[in-house]
C-alpha cells in the first residue's frame, strides 16, 4: 500500500537478502530469504484490508518498522522519542541503559499518528503476542494472501522493501537492532541519527 509504506515495482520475493537470526532481533547467521516476503500487491491489500485503527496499528506498524511481533508487543509510552517521530527499542529484553545500545526506529508519516495518538492515551501497547498474531492472520484472511502470515512474513517484508527502496545496508542493519560492537566498529552499523535521516529520505 501506497499509504504504508510498501514498494512499488518489481517483486521482493525476488530479493535474496543475508539476515540473521529474526527471532531475536540480531544478525547472528545469515541466511538467504527468497520467496518469503510478500509481494508489493499482497502488501498493499493486506493494508488495505484493515478496517479499524486498531487493526492498523498492528499491521501497518509491522510492515513500516521490521519490529519483531514480541517487540511490538513490549511497546510502552517510554519506548516513544519525545518528538514522537521515533521509537527506542532495546535488545534481546536488556534496558536501555545497560548492554547494547537500544535501536531507533523512525516512523513513517502513516504510522506515527497511529502511534502517537495510542500513546498520548495510554501507557503500553496491550496486546499480547497472541492477540497480534490473531489480528495478522485475521486481516490476511480478508485480504485474500494465499500465503501464511507467519511472525516473520511481515519482517521480511519490510526488509525486502527497504532493499529496494535503497536503503544501505548499515543503517537496515540498526533497523533491525543488530549490536555487534565489530560490525559497529567497521562502520556496518549506522547512527541513529544516520538512521533517522536515510530513512525519511528514501521511504
Amino acid at each position: 500500500m501506497d499509504g504504508a509504506g510498501t514498494a512499488t515495482a518489481g517483486d521482493p520475493r525476488d530479493t535474496a537478502v543475508e539476515l540473521g537470526d529474526s527471532t531475536n532481533g540480531r544478525l547472528d547467521a545469515p541466511c538467504r530469504l527468497k520467496r518469503v516476503p510478500l509481494t508489493p500487491g499482497e502488501a498493499d491489500r493486506l493494508a488495505a484490508a484493515c478496517r479499524t485503527r486498531r487493526e492498523k496499528r498492528v499491521v501497518w506498524t509491522l510492515l513500516d518498522t521490521g519490529l519483531l511481533v514480541s517487540e511490538l508487543a513490549r511497546l510502552t509510552r517510554g519506548n516513544v522519542r519525545r518528538q514522537g517521530d521515533c521509537l527506542t527499542i532495546s535488545l534481546n529484553g536488556r534496558s536501555n541503559g545497560k548492554g547494547a545500545d537500544p535501536k531507533t526506529i523512525p516512523l513513517s508519516s502513516n504510522t506515527q499518528p497511529l502511534i502517537e495518538q495510542y500513546f498520548g492515551v495510554h501507557k503500553s501497547f496491550d496486546m499480547s503476542v497472541r492477540t497480534i498474531q490473531r489480528i495478522k492472520v485475521a486481516v490476511a484472511e480478508r485480504a485474500q494472501i494465499g500465503q501464511r502470515i507467519s511472525a516473520e512474513v511481515l519482517r521480511y517484508t519490510f526488509v525486502a522493501t527497504a532493499v529496494q527502496k535503497g536503503i544501505s545496508l548499515p543503517v537496515l542493519h540498526g533497523l533491525l537492532g543488530c549490536d555487534h560492537r565489530l560490525a559497529a566498529d567497521l562502520g556496518l552499523i549506522a547512527s541513529a541519527e544516520e538512521v533517522i535521516r536515510e530513512f525519511h529520505a528514501k521511504w
